[in-house]
């Protein structure tokens, strides 16, 4: 039997106001724009994925593996926390199918960067990531950039011991 689950990730984060901070998403940084506050890089596309996958597989969310109180992730590269989050679930058994991401966001705009973006982010997965971007159309904060959003869905399945009679079990 297989094991089928779906983890929804879910990160906001707001535009910084310092120049020097760059703006970086999917592991990808696009100049010009001033970067996403954040105790990390700030990066909310591999958050989202990140939270998606440790849901999935029911693991406590980005927020308690990686605390914004502990100073080791102060600045962290999140491809590389994301690379973790991967490891933790491969190491329970789980194999991953594929990640959807959509991103709320006036600015910046995602498509020069859309397939490098796909392909850190697959690459840090270990499997397809896409990614699409989303006008919020001047609604709200996020209309006047104030901040950018991103959701993500993953498919994580695991092979389960028995027949196609029994029932597998919620292992968390």
């Amino acid at each position: 039997m297989i094991d089928v689950r779906v983890g929804n990730g879910f990160d906001v984060h707001r535009v910084g106001d310092d120049p020097e901070r760059p703006m970086v998403l999917g592991g990808c940084v696009f100049p010009g724009v001033p970067g996403l506050v954040g105790h990390s890089d700030g990066d909310a596309v591999a958050h989202a994925v990140a939270d998606a996958l440790l849901g999935a597989a029911g693991f406590a969310d980005i927020g308690q593996q990686f605390p914004d109180t502990d100073p080791e992730y102060a600045g962290a590269d999140s491809i590389e926390l994301l690379r973790r989050v991967v490891e933790l679930v491969r190491g329970d058994g789980w194999s991953v199918g594929n990640a959807d991401c959509s991103v709320v966001c006036e600015a910046p705009k995602l498509a020069p960067l859309r397939e490098e973006m796909q392909h850190r982010l697959s690459a840090a997965v270990g499997a397809p990531v896409s990614v699409k971007g989303r006008r919020p159309e001047g609604l709200g904060a996020l209309g006047r950039g104030e901040g950018i959003v991103c959701f993500a869905s993953v498919v994580i399945t695991r092979a389960t011991a028995g027949t196609s009679t029994q029932t597998s079990e919620v292992t968390r």
